[in-house]
C-alpha cells in the first residue's frame, strides 16, 4: 500500500517517499530562494560578533552588548518550532515569505538604531522572523526533492550553514572595517528582496486541506521555557549568583513552564510538539545531540575570533580570513558526506567519527596560550571544521528518516530549534566561564584572549557526551520509519 506524503509523493513502505516531482515548482529557482532564506537567518548570529566592540564605540551600552546576540539567538530559537506548524496549516510560501519581509524590515531598523535598547528591540523582532528562515527551507527541500537525495540535499544546507556560521566574522570584519557596521544589517535588504522574489515565482508545494489550529498555548509554554532557561544561564553566576533569588526563581519557573508544556502537548487537538516523537528511539537519541553540537559549535565560533585578533594582533578582517581552516573543511565535507551517507544509509560512522574529531579538536585548543603559533591554531580549527560538518546536517538527515511523513515538519522543526536551543546555551554559557575566568584580572583583551583555552575545556566532556549519545543511535532499520496513516489529499498553493 502506499500513500501521501505532504508534497503529493507516493509513500513506501519504509515512509520514504518515492521520486516525483514537486507541484509546479521550478525546483532550482525555488532552492536559491530558500538556501538564501538560510544564509540570512544564520548569517546574522555570527556577523555581529566581530563588529561588536565598533557598535558600542558608536551607541554606547558595552554593559549590554552581548544581547545584541543573545536576544536574536533567543527569539529565533523560541519561535522556529511554532513556524514548522503554522507552515503546515497556512503553506510554507506564505509563512516563508512573511518572514522574510519581517526580517528585512527588522534589519532596517537595526541599521538605524541610535542607542543599545533600540538595536536590542530591533533583533529581538529580526530573530522572530528568523525562526521561520531555517526552518520551512529546510522542510521546504524535503519536499522539493524525494527522498534518495534527501541527504545529497540538507548536505548543502550544512554547507550554507557552515558559510554563514564561520563565513560571519570574515562579512562582518570586512563590512564594519569598510563601510560601517550598519552595513551588516543594511545587507539583508536586498538579498531578503531576493529570495522573495525567488519563492513568490518558483516554490509551489501543496498544503494540508485540514484546518487544525496552531497550539498557540503549548507556543507559549515552550517560548517561556526558553526565555527562562537562557536567563539562567546568561545571568547566572555573572549577573546574579547562582544562589540568588532572580536564577532560583528562573530555574523554577523554567521547570514550572516545562512541565506544564508536556502536559499540555499531550492534550491538545493539534500539538505543536507530538509526544509522539519521543516514542522513537532514534529520535531520542538525535534530538539531544543536536542540542550538543550547538553548544560546541556556538561555543567556539563565538570566541575564535577574539582569540586570533588578541594572540595575533589581527584587525576584524584579517581574523575572518583567519578562520578559513575552520570554514573551508565545514563547507566541503558537510557537502560531501551528506551525500555520501545518504547514498549508503549508514550515517552512524560519519557522526561518530565528527564526535571523536570534536574531542580531539577542543582538547588541543585547551592547551593553547598566547604564544602558539597560528599554523598550530589552524590545524585544530581544521579539526572542528571537520567534526561539525560530519555532524551538522547528517544528524537532521537522521532525525527526518525516522520520522513519519505527517510528522516531517515537526521533527524538522524540533531538530532545528533544539540545535538553536543548543546555540544559545553555548554562548551564554561559554560567555559565563570566560566572565568567570578573568573576573578579578587585569582585563583588556590579551586577558580574555588567554582565558579562552581554559574556556575551550569544557568542550571536552561535551563532546565525550555527545559520542556516548551517537553510540546509542539504533540501526538504520531501526530508526522508526512507519508507513504513513492515511491523510486528505493535499491542496497546491495558490499560483
Amino acid at each position: 500500500m502506499s500513500d501521501s506524503t505532504s508534497s503529493g509523493a507516493p509513500v513506501t513502505a519504509s515512509g520514504s517517499a518515492a521520486v516525483a516531482p514537486a507541484h509546479g515548482s521550478n525546483v532550482p529557482l525555488a532552492t536559491v530562494g530558500l538556501v538564501l532564506g538560510i544564509l540570512l537567518s544564520v548569517l546574522d548570529q555570527t556577523v555581529v560578533a566581530i563588529a561588536l566592540p565598533d557598535i558600542t564605540a558608536d551607541i554606547g551600552g558595552g554593559d549590554s552588548f552581548s544581547w545584541v546576540v543573545t536576544a536574536y539567538v533567543l527569539a529565533s530559537t523560541a519561535t522556529g518550532t511554532l513556524y514548522g506548524r503554522i507552515s503546515d496549516r497556512f503553506g510554507r510560501r506564505g509563512v516563508f515569505i512573511a518572514a522574510v519581509v519581517l526580517f528585512s524590515v527588522a534589519s532596517l531598523l537595526c541599521g538605524i538604531a541610535q542607542s543599545m535598547p533600540q538595536l536590542i528591540a530591533a533583533r529581538v523582532l529580526q530573530g522572530i522572523g528568523a525562526g521561520a528562515l531555517f526552518v520551512i527551507p529546510t522542510v521546504a527541500l524535503s519536499e522539493l526533492y524525494p527522498a534518495h537525495l534527501r541527504g545529497k540535499v540538507q548536505g548543502l544546507t550544512g554547507a550554507v550553514f557552515a558559510i554563514a556560521s564561520v563565513g560571519g566574522p570574515l562579512a562582518g570584519g570586512a563590512l564594519t572595517d569598510g563601510a560601517g557596521w550598519r552595513w551588516i544589517f543594511y545587507i539583508n535588504i536586498p538579498l531578503g528582496l531576493v529570495s522573495i522574489a525567488l519563492c513568490a515565482y518558483a516554490l509551489r508545494l501543496p498544503k494540508a486541506a485540514a484546518s487544525e489550529p496552531v497550539d498557540l498555548a503549548g507556543s507559549a509554554l515552550l517560548m517561556g521555557a526558553v526565555v527562562s532557561l537562557l536567563l539562567v544561564t546568561e545571568w547566572g553566576g555573572r549577573e546574579y549568583a547562582w544562589g540568588s533569588g532572580q536564577v532560583l526563581g528562573l530555574i523554577a519557573l523554567c521547570l514550572l513552564l516545562a512541565a506544564a508544556f508536556v502536559w499540555w502537548e499531550g492534550r491538545a487537538r493539534n500539538p505543536l510538539l507530538p509526544l509522539r516523537l519521543f516514542t522513537n528511539p532514534a529520535l531520542r537519541v538525535a534530538l539531544p545531540a543536536t542540542a550538543v553540537v550547538g553548544m560546541l559549535l556556538y561555543g567556539s565560533i563565538v570566541f575564535m575570533p577574539t582569540f586570533l585578533q588578541a594572540a595575533y594582533d589581527m584587525s576584524a578582517t584579517q581574523a575572518g580570513l583567519a578562520l578559513n581552516p575552520y570554514f573551508i573543511p565545514f563547507v566541503v565535507i558537510s557537502a560531501v558526506a551528506g551525500g555520501k551517507a545518504g547514498a549508503s544509509g549508514r550515517f552512524k560512522p560519519y557522526l561518530l567519527t565528527g564526535a571523536g574529531l570534536l574531542t580531539v579538536a577542543f582538547l588541543l585548543l585547551s592547551l593553547l596560550d598566547l604564544g602558539s603559533p597560528y599554523a598550530l591554531v589552524a590545524v585544530e580549527m581544521a579539526l572542528l571544521g571537520l567534526g561539525f560538518g560530519l555532524l551538522m546536517q547528517n544528524l537532521v538527515v537522521v532525525s527526518q528518516n525516522a520520522a513519519a511523513p505527517p510528522d516531517l515538519a515537526a521533527t524538522t522543526a524540533a531538530n532545528l530549534s533544539i540545535r538553536g536551543l543548543g546555540m544559545a546555551i553555548g554562548v551564554a554559557l561559554f560567555g559565563n566561564l570566560l566572565a568567570r575566568e578573568v573576573a578579578g584580572g587585569p582585563g583588556g583583551p590579551e586577558a580574555t584572549a588567554a582565558a579562552i583555552p581554559e574556556v575551550f575545556t569544557w568542550g571536552v566532556p561535551l563532546a565525550l557526551l555527545l559520542a556516548a549519545l551517537i553510540a546509542l543511535l539504533p540501526r538504520p532499520d531501526k530508526a522508526g520509519h512507519r508507513t504513513a496513516p492515511a491523510e486528505p489529499a493535499p491542496t497546491p498553493e495558490a499560483a
